[in-house]
């Protein structure tokens, strides 16, 4: 058993379990561990995509009952079957412009330059955001609108830019709407499950000729990490968006910014697709 292997496995989990749902950018950092590991060709690139399926299931069982009820009862609950109808239209951007756009916009925008910017920027439109008056209209989920639901998913096609991070463009897009912190979280929380586990089948399929037996083990370790670190993080963000803004966030955004200009200049990490 390669041990080295399983840590590298277990330090690459963490990372995606504690930035998958921060508005941060977890693709950016998985690239920088990934690099830092010596863990970043198409193997490493592979269990990126299974980390990620196991950071969802984090949210899948947050939110079991929920999710259960709403599944349950969408045939005569109102307000589940508007749940459901809201996650499908803001999935839909996304989906198309991916389709569409998505290998393009990773070929020519997935390099240091793009990637550095868009962290700083997105943390400057975060600064942005939390210093305008944010007025709510929309108090909870249930709240929401097919309109406002639409919104939200054109923030988050933003997300297919390299560094951008989905969270972040749902969240503070959401609140620029008129969504309440909590609200936009925990749309942003429902909107991830059929977007990652959707892009996680799709690039399985895509990659199907890496997938081996013999990386059980690591792929274990790694959705396990993954899995417990994205747990307590959704909850922590929970009860962190409840009294605080996200303007941590954003400064850490521009601090990884530079972090990614000075590794690409310096050569320590390889910043491509």
């Amino acid at each position: 058993m390669d041990w080295l292997l399983l840590a590298k496995a277990a330090v690459m989990g963490v990372v995606e379990g504690l930035t998958e749902f921060l508005p941060v950018s977890s693709t950016g950092h998985l690239i920088l561990a990934g690099a830092l590991l010596d863990f970043n060709d198409e193997r490493g690139k592979l269990f990126e995509i299974v980390i990620q399926s196991a950071a969802i299931l984090a949210v899948v069982w947050e939110y079991r009952a929920r999710i259960g009820h709403v599944l349950r009862h969408a045939g005569h609950d109102a307000k589940a079957r508007r749940l459901l109808l809201n996650v499908a239209v803001a999935f839909a951007p996304l989906a198309l412009l991916g389709l569409a756009f998505g290998k393009a916009l990773k070929e020519h925008l997935f390099n240091a330059p793009t990637v550095a910017t868009t962290f700083i920027l997105g943390g400057l439109v975060i600064l942005w955001a939390e210093r305008r008056n944010h007025r709510v209209r929309v108090a909870e989920v249930d709240d929401m609108t097919t309109l406002d639901a639409l919104k939200v998913g054109i923030a988050q096609a933003f997300a297919l830019i390299p560094g951008t991070s989905r969270s972040g463009a749902t969240i503070i897009g959401g609140m620029l709407f008129g969504l309440s912190r909590r609200a936009a979280t925990e749309f942003t929380f429902f909107l991830a499950i059929p977007t990652l586990v959707l892009a996680g089948v799709y690039s399985l399929w895509k990659e199907r000729a890496l997938l081996a037996g013999s990386d059980l083990g690591m792929w274990s370790v790694g959705m396990l990490t993954s899995f417990v670190s994205a747990f307590f993080c959704v909850r922590w963000l929970l009860r962190y968006v409840a009294s605080h803004s996200f303007v941590p966030f954003a400064w850490y955004r521009i601090a990884f910014g530079i972090v990614v200009f000075v590794t690409a200049s310096t050569g320590v990490v390889r910043w491509v697709g």
